[in-house]
């Protein structure tokens, strides 16, 4: 795999030579993966699996027609016959008066920041022992009868991106993992339990005994569930599956659904979305962050930003394409995945907590559920219509009961953000952080 000197310089070598075929412009991103895991069943070694995969994303403009195109194969004639195909692609491409690089006043400069990403990777031993310690202890948990194993893994990614009107820049990540998964019962009352923690540093995953714990608990605790009635009552999310919510708000805010008018969302920039209690911060620089990185898909400067302040609206996130079509300026949000064009998005994302504890968040709701897993994927971007399947934990005169299963929450999302309240038991482990959230009038269908 290309170290960050060897992919930058590839990429460079890559816009040279679209340039010398006839691009006006260019732009070239690669990113290596190296990962390794193990996975322990019933005690036993599972399956040990190593990879390394590299690809390289090449964008080239042509006057106002531009095109897209990648390649894994990394020799010269393969490079020279990607670039070459970028250009015949671009010249047989419709125009667009919006297409074009990020502007050049605006690429990031001067040294990028160093946020503390990279951790030693621990060899398959260690990793196997991760693994067998999480299922066992996942194991011996009352009520447990079966497993879906356990896994240890660690691995990396180099990243690195260079434009032809002057920016270059890569970076590396290290990511860790440990999760877990058993069966609780038996025959048709069996139900399935999880548990999955990734870091960029080893030593902030928790131990391997505490994640094959959570997995079995959970099991454990959803047996015998029952169905509940159906009306419009207070909903309570779980951190784990409200996660989602801000993740339905962040692609409504998306520089191409505004430009496409395909959000529900649309009318709303600077307005009142949320309680005023809520404000909603993306850090990208957040050090060891799980979505964190110095610049963004077009070589900008990765700042900050506050997305909802005291409920309102801050704005649109921003590639330069969709700022063009907008007649604005890109916000340093723009993502890239290979050989794809950018697109817009967040990267580390925290919904700010109350002041109410859980216990004191649901104390006065006479009957509602608990969500705590989500099935399906029935939300519209453009109404905000809101039903999807859940499980999870009824309520019950302020107090979580019985779990309950085979329902269906239904809403539409600018609804229930006005009337969202946070618990204070945030935690910022993962990419979106929330605390435990609570939608009164959602409606609940039983069977």
């Amino acid at each position: 795999m290309l170290n960050e000197e060897g992919a930058l310089g590839r990429c460079a070598d890559l816009i040279n030579r679209a340039k010398e075929l006839g691009a006006d412009a260019a732009d070239a991103v690669y990113v290596g993966n190296h990962s390794e895991s193990v996975e322990v069943r019933l005690g036993e070694l599972e399956a040990v699996d190593r990879s390394e995969t590299e690809h390289f994303g090449l964008r080239v403009f042509v006057g106002k027609r531009s095109a897209t195109i990648g390649s894994s194969a990394l020799d010269a004639a393969s490079l020279d016959e990607l670039a070459s195909r970028a250009i015949a692609m671009a010249r047989a491409a419709p125009q667009d008066e919006f297409s074009g690089l990020a502007p050049e006043d605006m690429l990031m400069a001067g040294p990028i920041p160093d946020l503390d990403l990279v951790s030693p990777n621990p060899d398959a031993d260690i990793l196997r022992e991760c693994a067998r310690e999480a299922e066992e202890c996942a194991r011996q948990v009352q009520g447990v009868t079966n497993s879906e194993g356990a896994s240890a893994g660690s691995g990396g990614n180099t990243i690195a991106i260079a434009t032809s009107h002057g920016f270059a820049g890569s970076y590396c990540q290290s990511r860790h993992s440990i999760s877990a998964a058993v069966v609780a019962g038996q025959g048709s009352g069996m139900e399935r339990g999880s548990e999955w923690r990734v870091a960029r540093h080893r030593g902030e995953l928790p131990d391997a005994a505490e994640i094959g714990r959570k997995a079995a608990t959970r099991a454990v605790a959803r047996l015998g569930p029952e169905t509940m009635r159906s009306g419009a009552m207070p909903v309570v999310f779980d951190p784990m599956v409200g996660r989602s919510l801000v993740g339905h708000l962040v692609g409504a805010i998306a520089g191409p659904s505004i430009a496409r008018g395909a959000s529900f969302l649309m009318e709303h920039e600077g307005k009142q979305v949320f309680d005023s209690a809520v404000t909603i911060v993306d850090d990208p620089l957040r050090p060891r962050g799980l979505s964190s990185h110095p610049f963004d898909g077009e070589g900008l400067p990765a700042r900050p930003s506050t997305i909802i302040a005291d409920g309102v609206l801050s704005g649109w996130l921003l590639d330069t394409a969709s700022a063009n079509k907008l007649g604005r300026r890109p916000t340093g949000h723009a993502v890239r995945h290979g050989g794809g064009s950018p697109s817009a998005s967040c990267s580390n994302v925290v919904l700010s907590p109350g002041e109410q504890s859980v216990e004191e968040l649901i104390a006065d709701i006479e009957e509602g559920v608990l969500v705590t897993e989500l099935i399906g994927q029935g939300v519209n971007g453009v109404t905000g219509d809101y039903s999807r399947g859940a499980s999870g934990f009824r309520i019950r005169g302020g107090e979580i009961m019985g779990p309950v299963s085979g329902i269906t929450i239904a809403g539409n999302l600018l609804e229930m953000f006005r009337s969202l309240r946070a618990a204070n038991d945030l935690e910022t482990f993962y990419a979106v952080n929330v605390p435990t959230l609570r939608i009164d009038g959602m409606t609940v269908a039983g069977a």
